[in-house]
């Protein structure tokens, strides 16, 4: 009895959201609680003007993320997992830059805690990545993920993932690969495609079907751009996608490449 009271009480003495971050890097396997990054040397204030997730000017205590990732080089390849299996997919070029766009990881203080993002939501916490004068480097949506739990230091996601890779006869500059490119960068942390991939959130897109074989080329721009336009859907995760984040030339080499997937689907 009274160890379980001691422990009682040392769970009581502990934070109420205090969340703990894994950075797994070439050197082994780093860890990071929510008081550590807090207190962190290079900890400051910063003030985001539009906040991809809040959708305002937020204000932070952020920590640079080059400051996490010692020993990584620009080009190797990042992937930071959320606690929902969003999977972002990032070069680590743009995380490690101190000038023009410039990443930082936000910490919720469990004594201050942020907004939720909406009704029945959680907040973005308790790690979240964000970005000042994200404009200077084209930084998308998909390379803000929030409720971070693990950073990981990866191959890129062709050597790890061939059956997402277009036909290697392919010029590297063909309108396919660029849009390989692009469906690296928005859409892989939320979907699969022909099984492979690291992210939980969404369906395949290549199995069984291509959503280039079941809609028409306008609705499906039309569902890219907004799902709520195509089909309302309260629970609906998939978010807009407007043309200042994939312009409507990049969006058909998205679909371009889905097209050309749908002839290398997994098993043909």
């Amino acid at each position: 009895m009274r160890f379980l009271s001691l422990l009682a009480g040392t769970l009581l003495a502990l934070p109420l959201h205090a969340a703990q971050l894994t950075v797994e890097l070439a050197d082994g396997v780093h860890t990071w609680d929510t008081a550590q990054l807090l207190s962190h040397p290079l900890a400051q204030e910063v003030r985001i003007a539009n906040d991809v997730s809040y959708k305002r000017e937020m204000t932070y205590r952020v920590v640079p993320m080059s400051a996490l990732l010692g020993g990584v080089s620009p080009q190797n390849h990042l992937q930071a997992v959320a606690t929902d299996g969003f999977a972002a997919e990032l070069s680590a070029g743009p995380l490690l830059q101190n000038r023009g766009a410039r990443a930082w990881l936000a910490i919720e203080d469990p004594a201050q805690p942020w907004p939720s993002l909406g009704a029945g939501k959680h907040s973005a916490g308790p790690f979240y990545l964000v970005w000042t004068d994200p404009q200077a480097g084209d930084i998308g949506p998909e390379q803000w993920p929030y409720a971070v739990a693990k950073v990981r230091l990866l191959a890129s996601v062709a050597e790890r993932f061939p059956a997402l890779t277009p036909d290697p006869a392919l010029a590297a500059d063909d309108p396919v690969n660029l849009g390989f490119a692009l469906f690296q960068k928005h859409c892989l942390a939320c979907h699969r495609l022909n099984g492979a991939g690291d992210a939980q959130v969404g369906p395949d897109l290549n199995m069984p079907h291509s959503p280039t074989e079941y809609f028409t080329a306008d609705y499906l721009k039309l569902y890219i751009r907004n799902p709520q336009d195509l089909r309302q859907w309260p629970q609906a995760r998939m978010p807009a996608i407007p043309a200042e984040v994939l312009s409507d030339g990049e969006l058909n080499q998205v679909i371009g490449y889905l097209q050309h997937m749908a002839q290398r689907r997994a098993g043909n």
